[in-house]
């Protein structure tokens, strides 16, 4: 079937939130949906984790045994993960974490989600960035950004340089930004004007974050 890496122009956009999203839409269409979120920053045990936010979507128990599944590389500084991981004098192997996704991808049965962390162009370690880890992985592409003032200079950035790397973006999600100046909808439109030919979707924020939108069938569209 299919397996999508899921980033975005930054951290604190919406990646998580969109991801679960997915995994409903894609669970409502009969679809077998796994999801991996295999480097995190700013981990707390005794609080809700963006992994276990997949499990949640997912219908799996959540516990730190499956949590260490989906992400077994996890570091308390709410930092990039090179500076996190330095914090607890570890370091992130970035050919583990590659054959890490590669086995899943090969093993998978049905669609597979796989969460990056921070944003494009994240460091994880001194040579390697999230950039390096899609274009290793060679798989299509969420591209999340915000709705906030400057997200249109920061989203046809992160645009070009996936596009310089050769890789496939499947769609675009506008998340909406909390308290930001410009609607969405404009917003979206104006991207969508240097975008030719990507599907660029408005995601509004939603007082119940599980709750389901017609704009997440539409991302499902293209997994």
């Amino acid at each position: 079937m299919s397996a999508i890496f899921v980033t975005a122009t930054g951290t604190d956009i919406g990646k998580t939130f969109v991801t679960c999203g997915l995994i409903r839409a894609l669970q409502a269409r009969g679809r077998k949906v796994a999801a991996l979120k295999p480097i995190m920053s700013g981990f707390d045990q005794a609080a809700i984790s963006d992994a276990g936010l997949l499990l949640s979507a997912l219908g799996r128990p959540v516990a730190a045994e499956t949590i260490a599944q989906l992400s077994p590389w996890r570091f308390g500084a709410p930092l990039s993960p090179d500076m996190a991981a330095a914090r607890e004098d570890r370091a992130i192997d970035f050919a583990a974490v590659v054959d890490f996704c590669r086995d899943a991808i090969a093993t998978r049965d049905g669609a597979l989600l796989i969460e990056g962390v921070g944003g494009v162009m994240a460091p994880l370690d001194a040579r390697h960035t999230v950039l390096d880890w899609v274009a290793a992985l060679d798989i299509p592409l969420v591209l999340v950004a915000g709705s906030y003032l400057g997200t249109i200079s920061h989203t046809l950035t992160a645009l070009e340089v996936l596009r310089r790397r050769g890789l496939d973006v499947a769609c675009l999600v506008i998340s909406e930004s909390a308290s930001s100046p410009a609607p969405l909808d404009e917003t979206r439109d104006a991207i969508a004007r240097f975008t030719s030919g990507l599907d660029v979707v408005a995601l509004p924020r939603l007082a119940d974050p599980a709750c389901d939108h017609p704009a997440f069938d539409r991302i499902a569209e293209q997994v």
